[in-house]
């Protein structure tokens, strides 16, 4: 087992995994943040789904949480156990549920915590677990749903590179050389592909150096702060992924504040808390700026029109959720716009990015093979004539 955890000290740190029945190799410390979310694999979102549902039941049935915690471990896999068995411990030392979680922050996220620690807050966290549920299960559908849209333009652009590369360091150099033998001058298209099949050729160090660097500039763009900002600013700054992103952001903020307002927290815990869930920079940056004016007594949808990031709809639903008592529920109502709006603007996106894709790599393959046709049919005439 590997893992990285809050300690005053390593030996502390040490006493502590001992006590759950574990043996220490090594402990050191660490200059990363344990906060830090490396990213939770899709396993284990399944077993944090299936434990919280569990829980909420059990919770729901009258058992105390100890009873509910060690029941819900069996549902969980192998690699998640010992976690909620970890937790349950620290429970059962008197230790609150918000903070023992807390102790695990790479499964569970800043809105987990706290969620339930404003379930702890108002007497309520068998409410808290279920709402917990409901949203995790909400995100993992919605996962599903923009991998699905994804698969099938990624298995076209992968075949339609294939099969652009294939006609240019296969077919065409043959064709190249058989053209060339007969001495007849070839059209300025057959010209065009021949010349362009060439670079391709003799840049093959070039297009291979760039194809192995995609995945540092993956690790670039997902593991650093730089990546992350020059990411989302290029993704706001396009012009119509930029509209989605920004709908897509509103909804994810909406959705974070409406639990856990929903919930029993405080507005500013409840924005804190939002913006440590947020991955985009810019969103957070925004969320911290919302959390200062609303600290110094500005209201919410003021502060939220100010940034300038997130949806004017956002702003202008809050105000009336301001106005009329009913926060959570507004902001909950915006979340579900927002999400019905990116779906289904980005099902129209993938729709007309298809037959684009389609009629882009037909229209390359079908001028390569014009040319070459149209050199032949010239080579044919010269020997005739």
């Amino acid at each position: 087992m590997r893992g990285a955890e809050e300690a005053p000290s390593p030996k502390a740190l040490a006493l502590t995994l001992e006590s759950r029945g574990l043996v220490v190799v090594d402990v050191a410390a660490t200059d990363t943040d344990p906060g830090a979310r490396p990213g939770v694999r899709f396993g284990q979102r399944q077993a944090v789904l299936e434990v919280t549902r569990a829980v909420a039941a059990l919770l729901q049935a009258g058992l105390p949480l100890t009873r509910a915690l060690s029941a819900a471990a069996h549902v969980a896999g192998a690699e998640t156990r010992h976690v909620i068995e970890g937790v349950c411990e620290h429970v059962a030392r008197g230790e609150s549920l918000a903070g023992a979680l807390s102790s695990y922050s790479t499964l569970f996220s800043p809105l987990y915590v706290g969620v339930v620690r404003a379930g702890e807050r108002s007497g309520d966290l068998a409410g808290a677990f279920a709402r917990l549920a409901e949203q995790l299960d909400r995100d993992e559908r919605l996962r599903s749903r923009l991998l699905s849209l994804s698969i099938y333009p990624i298995v076209l652009a992968t075949a339609g590179t294939i099969a652009l590369i294939v006609l240019a360091f296969f077919v065409l150099p043959r064709f190249a050389v058989l053209l060339q033998s007969t001495g007849a001058v070839l059209p300025t298209s057959t010209a065009l592909v021949l010349a362009t099949a060439n670079g391709l050729r003799r840049g093959w160090p070039l297009l291979l150096g760039c194809t192995a660097a995609l995945p540092l500039a993956w690790i670039w763009s997902r593991q650093t702060d730089d990546g992350r900002l020059a990411v989302s600013r290029l993704l706001l700054g396009t012009p119509v992924i930029g509209s989605l992103r920004r709908q897509a952001l509103s909804a994810r903020a909406a959705r974070l504040l409406g639990v856990l307002v929903g919930g029993g927290a405080p507005l500013l815990n409840a924005l804190d808390e939002a913006r440590a869930c947020l991955s985009d920079p810019l969103a957070q940056h925004d969320l911290e700026s919302v959390a200062t004016q609303v600290r110094e007594g500005a209201p919410l949808h003021r502060a939220i029109a100010q940034g300038g990031l997130f949806h004017p709809l956002l702003a202008q639903l809050v105000a009336v959720g301001e106005e009329s008592g009913r926060l959570q529920e507004f902001l909950l109502k915006a979340a579900d716009i927002f999400e019905e709006r990116t779906e289904r603007a980005a099902q129209r996106l993938v729709t007309l990015l298809e037959p684009a894709m389609i009629v882009s790599f037909g229209l390359v393959v079908a001028f390569v093979a014009l040319s070459v046709l149209q050199a032949i049919y010239g080579v044919n005439t010269g020997v005739l004539r």
